[in-house]
C-alpha cells in the first residue's frame, strides 16, 4: 500500500512530530511506501510531491512547522479540483490519504471521503483548540505556552512605566488560547470571541486596577468583538475559504483606553509568533500519539475517520461530526475566570 500525507492551513507546532509517527510507524510494522503532498491541498490538486521514508523523517521530533509544507487552498473552489485529486493520487498510486488539518482542511477530506470515495484519514491540528470532537488539538499547549511567557515579560515593562498593555492573541472564532494564556499569565481583564464586551467596562477594570498601584494587562482573542459594533478587521480580504483576515482589536482597544481613562495604553500582537518555534514536549505527545493511531486507521480501512484524544485515550470519529461544529467556551468556564478582573 502507498498512503499519501498532507499537511494544511495554518502551520502549528508538532505537525512533524504527526508525519514521523506516520511513517515510522506505516513502514516498520505495515510495510507501506509514503509519498508526501506539497503545501497543503494544492499537493494532490497539482501533482506537487516529495519522497517520504524513515531516513526522510529523522531529526524532526523537535522541529516546528511542517517538512511537507501548508497553504489554505481549497481545491473543492478549484476548476474539475475533485477530478484532478483522483487524477494525481492514481498517477502516484497513491492508496490513502493522510490529512492533517483543521476545520477547513478536514472539511475538505470530509467531502472528498463521504462524497467522491477517496480514502482519506484526519489528524486534528490547531492552535486554537476549537475541534469539537477531540479534547484537544496539538499546537495548542505551545501557542499558550508561548502567549504566557509573553504576558509574564510584559507584565514588568507595565508595571515600570504603569500603562495599561492589552495583549492580541489568536482566536477567531474560539477563546481558549485567551483564555488559557490569560489566566496562567495573570492577565485583569480577557476578552473572548464568544462573548462581546463592553468598552465601557473593560475601562472601569482597567481605571480599577490602577486604583490598587498596578498596571493592567489586558489579553484580547483576535475575533473578539464589541458589543457595540462589528469584528475589527486588518483588511476586507478573504482566503479561499473564505475567512477575512483578522488582527485589528488589540490596537483599537488600546485606543479606547487611551481617550477613555487617560492611561497610557500600549499593544502587543503575538500574531505568527504562536505558531512557530519548538513544540512543548505535550504537543510532541499528543501529535505522535495521533499519527500512530491514524496509521492504524489506515491498516484498518476505517476511511473517513479523524483520531481524537478523549481523556487519555485517542479513539476515531467520522470527520464530518468532527467538522460539523466548533469547540467554543462555556461560559460557565469564562466566568470562573472573572473573579480576576480589575
Amino acid at each position: 500500500m502507498r498512503v499519501g500525507v498532507l499537511t494544511g492551513g495554518g502551520d502549528c507546532p508538532g505537525l512533524n512530530a504527526v508525519i514521523r509517527a506516520i511513517v515510522r510507524k506505516g513502514v516498520q510494522e505495515y510495510g507501506y511506501d509514503f509519498i508526501g503532498f506539497r503545501d497543503g491541498w494544492r499537493g494532490p490538486l497539482e501533482g506537487a510531491t516529495v519522497p517520504l521514508s524513515i531516513p526522510a523523517v529523522r531529526g524532526i521530533l523537535p522541529r516546528g512547522g511542517t517538512v511537507l509544507g501548508s497553504s489554505r487552498t481549497n481545491p473543492l473552489r478549484a476548476e474539475h479540483g475533485v477530478r484532478r485529486i483522483r487524477d494525481n493520487l492514481a498517477t502516484y498510486e497513491v492508496d490513502a490519504l493522510v490529512t492533517i488539518g483543521g476545520e477547513d482542511t478536514l472539511g475538505v477530506a470530509a467531502t472528498l471521503s463521504d462524497r467522491h470515495g477517496i480514502k482519506c484519514v484526519g489528524v486534528p491540528k490547531t492552535i486554537d483548540n476549537d475541534l469539537s470532537a477531540t479534547d484537544y488539538t496539538f499546537g495548542f499547549d505551545t501557542a499558550v505556552g508561548i502567549a504566557t511567557e509573553a504576558i509574564d515579560r510584559l507584565h514588568t515593562t507595565a508595571e515600570s512605566h504603569m500603562r495599561v498593555l492589552v495583549v492580541e492573541v489568536m482566536g477567531r472564532h474560539a477563546g481558549w488560547i485567551a483564555l488559557h494564556s490569560g489566566l496562567a499569565g495573570g492577565a485583569n481583564v480577557i476578552l473572548i470571541p464568544e462573548q462581546r464586551f463592553d468598552v465601557e467596562q473593560v475601562c472601569a477594570w482597567v481605571v480599577s486596577r490602577f486604583r490598587a498601584s498596578y498596571a493592567p494587562i489586558v489579553v484580547v482573542a483576535e475575533g473578539a468583538v464589541p458589543q457595540q459594533g462589528e469584528m475589527i478587521l486588518k483588511d476586507g480580504s478573504h482566503d479561499s475559504f473564505g475567512h477575512v483576515r483578522l488582527s485589528g482589536v488589540g490596537e483599537w482597544l488600546a485606543e479606547q483606553i487611551e481617550s477613555r481613562t487617560g492611561k497610557e495604553a500600549r499593544t502587543t500582537v503575538l500574531g505568527h509568533v504562536q505558531r512557530g518555534g519548538t513544540p512543548s514536549a505535550f504537543d510532541r505527545w499528543l501529535a505522535t500519539r495521533f499519527g500512530l493511531h491514524a496509521i492504524d486507521a489506515v491498516r484498518d480501512g476505517d476511511f473517513g475517520t479523524m483520531v481524537a484524544l478523549k481523556g487519555t485515550d485517542i479513539v476515531r470519529v467520522p470527520i464530518s461530526e468532527a467538522t460539523a461544529r466548533l469547540k467554543t467556551v462555556d461560559p460557565a468556564l469564562y466566568a470562573e475566570a472573572g473573579v480576576f478582573f480589575g
